[in-house]
């Protein structure tokens, strides 16, 4: 049995010096001791750093401490204190378990690193402040009874806190004022009530994995400061809520101005603006040929990407497709899309914003070419759903929205058996179950997933993927995707906050076929583009009136925020809750808005409790790389809402791109970021060769018709003018064995005038400067 130095803080009627008590203990730990008992009398500092050169644990009980006991407590210490602690206890812990058998001053678990912290009681402000996490060793835990000063948790950045809020009925907040400001990263677990918590931060519910680690954590907590008896009462989890911090994308409340506004309302007259061009066409008086031209023509053929192009999330080249239009290729052009998306029709066609339009060259003529209508009519194209080769390889897909679906697409057409694990009783997650029926046809939608099917994927419906599943997915398949969506919203962290309808379950719920019961006067929190979905299914189920609440302005696209003013709703911003009760709605500005029913649409999260915790960060995203694959696991591939809310457009284009790169690593072949060739500048493409349409005609039109509006940016239409025009007859065209053409400058004819370039509809010349001709010199 070991023996307990024992080292007194009075001697002979006097206080020692903290010098003085460390000394002794230092004295002790030198001639083996590795227990001790301290009698302080407000000595600091006690408990840390130390370790014993034989490694041994150990073990300090302290009486009437003072400032910074267990400061920098390293592994393999611990320290019980009897009764209360004054400031800064576990102050940079860095490994040592610390139980504090009463309550603990201000600043608590102060930028603690490792290592445990129990408080049996109360601790005051800042305290949890800086907590933070280093990856090579265990995130700190410091554990709270009762509740926390304000300003608890500023700039925490990694760990995990608990406070329990026990004996606390009577407070407004058991964190206490300006609880988590500047928070980046780590969990915070409370129970009870929270009020004016910083906007750094989002206040949402338990998932499985959380009541799991609090279930197993109480107990130890709960053993170490002998309260037991307390554990049936702290494990009704319904009373508990978890603290995250917010992405830095989430934090970015203020919008940029576009380049455009900027421009037109906010340039400075004088400054540095005009048309600029990289080439001015200069011919020299003395014409040259070959490599003593000052410059000479390149055929840059699909080099750069069109803006249609580059603007789609997908991939999606809008130009290559009208360029087979337009060459009588009907039906090629119409399978084309489906080699980057499934779902032509209901997402390019219906739900899409449509980025690839809002760039359009043909915008700067009359309106963009009509690609929502190209997508439609996709709807219902045959297509050869037979793989060329089945092949033995296995993925599992984690989710059946349309960025598991588009996975499962790509994978079964290269031949893999695909199955996928759908928690829900239907396929096609928020596609199908939120986007309102006015939005979206369901008819055509159920078309195109009856396509993805026909190939044989093959789809488990009604499995709610754990922990044990995912691991045995990971054991048995060649490869699985994490498709899960985000479809845990977030709750507004206010008064009254009970009192909120879920934007999301109301959505569903409406898309299920059920008619929930609307008040007459309904606010939405929240202006995007759910949000406005929201809006539109309130007015739909018999609301009034609508009013919608947004922080920032409504990041919802225009045409979505005009239909919603067209039903009569009213957008106001910046809004910031204050309450809620059963009269409505209390702004912070002081302004009230009468409400009988209040929807939340602020945003959702993915529920990633089925995962180790290894495979996550402080922030609870999935740790992944450029290939959106797991640095974990290589087996393992994110994709859509798992990584980052975004658009329908940009959960295809990810599930493309984690398909292709299975395949790739299947066939051990390096792995593709699929980096985008720059945009085409727009002076490239000659915009002076096309007529203006009435804007009312060309909607009148079919669809097929926009191939002849369709500029081709940055794509050879093979019209032969560079060839025709060409002074020195320089220019021929040449055409493949397989179909292609491609056009030549012989640069022992060319003189480098560059009038192909100039006169090029689609920007495809380019003139080059020769560096040859300078080497002369």
């Amino acid at each position: 049995m070991s023996k307990v130095a024992k080292i007194n803080g009075i001697v002979n009627g006097k206080r020692i010096s903290t010098q003085k008590l460390l000394q002794e203990i230092y004295k002790k730990l030198d001639e083996g001791y590795t227990e001790f008992e301290v009698l302080g009398c407000g000595h600091h500092d006690i408990g840390g750093p130390l370790w014993d050169n034989e490694g041994r644990p150990l073990k300090f009980k302290i009486t009437n401490p003072g400032q910074r006991v267990g400061s920098m407590g390293m592994l393999g210490t611990q320290i019980i204190i009897e009764g209360s602690a004054p400031a800064d206890v576990g102050w940079l812990n860095a490994g040592a378990e610390i139980i504090l058998k009463g309550d603990g001053g201000d600043t608590t678990a102060h930028c603690a690193a490792t290592g445990k912290i129990y408080v049996a009681g109360r601790v005051g402000t800042r305290s949890g402040a800086l907590m933070k996490h280093d990856p090579k060793f265990p995130p700190p835990e410091f554990w709270v009874l009762k509740n926390t000063g304000s300003f608890s948790f500023e700039f925490m950045g990694g760990g995990i806190a608990v406070v329990c809020g026990y004996d606390c009925e009577e407070y407004e907040s058991v964190l206490g004022k300006r609880s988590c400001v500047g928070m980046v990263g780590g969990t915070v677990y409370v129970r009870g009530p929270v009020k004016d918590l910083s906007d750094d931060v989002w206040l949402m519910d338990l998932n499985d994995a959380d009541i799991d680690f609090l279930s197993k954590g109480l107990k130890d907590f709960l053993s170490k400061i002998d309260r037991m008896e307390l554990y049936s009462e702290l494990t009704d989890f319904s009373k508990w809520q978890k603290i995250v911090a917010k992405s830095y994308e989430e934090r970015q409340l203020k919008l940029l101005i576009p380049v455009k506004d900027f421009r037109e309302h906010k340039w400075v007259e004088g400054g540095i603006f005009g048309d600029l061009i990289d080439e001015d066409y200069y011919v020299a008086d003395f014409v040259e040929k070959g490599d003593l031209r000052l410059k000479y023509p390149e055929w840059r053929n699909a080099k750069y990407s069109a803006p249609c192009e580059y603007n789609c999330p997908t991939y999606i080249p809008t130009q290559k497709r009208i360029s087979l239009l337009r060459q009588g290729k009907t039906k090629e052009a119409l399978e084309l899309i489906l080699d980057y998306s499934p779902f032509p029709a209901s997402v390019c066609g219906q739900v899409c914003p449509n980025l690839c339009m809002d760039e359009c060259t043909r915008k700067y003529v009359d309106v963009p070419v009509r690609i929502k209508e190209l997508g439609l009519l996709s709807k219902d194209v045959g297509f050869d759903l037979t793989p060329a080769e089945e092949k033995d390889k296995r993925v599992a897909i984690i989710g059946s929205g349309v960025g598991g679906l588009t996975a499962a697409w790509h994978l079964r057409k290269m031949g893999y058996k695909v199955d996928i694990y759908e928690k829900d009783k239907v396929i096609g997650g928020k596609l199908k179950q939120v986007i309102p029926s006015d939005r979206l046809n369901q008819e055509i939608l159920e078309t195109e997933l009856k396509r993805i099917l026909s190939t044989g994927v093959n789809v488990k419906t009604e499995i709610d993927v754990d922990k044990k599943l995912f691991e045995k997915l990971t054991k048995e398949y060649d490869a699985v995707i994490v498709a899960v969506g985000a479809h845990n919203p977030v709750i507004l962290p206010v008064e009254g906050k009970e009192r909120l309808v879920k934007g999301l379950d109301f959505l569903k719920a409406v898309n299920r076929g059920e008619t929930p019961k609307v008040g007459k006067k309904v606010v939405v929190i929240g202006a995007g583009n759910a949000g406005m979905d929201v809006v539109l299914t309130a007015y739909k189920l018999g609301a009034e009136k609508v009013v919608a609440l947004d922080i920032q302005k409504p990041a919802a696209f225009e045409k979505e925020i005009e239909h919603a003013k067209k039903l009569g709703a009213k957008i106001l911003w910046p809004a910031y809750t204050e309450k809620i009760d059963e009269k409505g709605v209390y702004l912070k500005d002081g302004r009230f808005i009468e409400a009988d029913m209040v929807i939340v649409s602020i945003g959702d999260r993915p529920d990633f409790s089925f995962l180790p915790s290894e495979y996550l960060d402080e922030k609870g995203k999935v740790r992944l790389n450029q290939y959106l694959q797991s640095e974990v696991n290589e087996k393992v591939f994110i994709a859509g809402d798992a990584i980052k809310l975004g658009l329908f457009t940009h959960a295809i284009g990810d599930g493309r791109k984690v398909a292709l790169n299975i395949d790739r690593l299947f066939n051990g072949l390096p792995l593709d970021d699929f980096k985008k060739s720059p945009m085409i500048p727009q002076d490239k493409v000659k915009k002076e060769y096309y007529s203006l349409f009435n804007p009312m005609a060309v909607m009148e039109k079919e669809p097929e018709f926009e191939k002849d509006r369709c500029m081709s940016c940055g794509f050879c239409r093979d019209c032969e003018m560079c060839k025709d025009v060409c002074p020195e007859q320089a220019i021929a065209r040449i055409q493949n064995k397989d179909g292609t053409f491609e056009y030549y400058s012989d640069p022992t004819k060319c003189i480098g005038c560059g009038i192909c370039a100039g006169i090029c509809p689609c920007g495809i010349w380019t003139m080059i400067d020769n560096v040859e001709k300078y080497l002369e010199a």
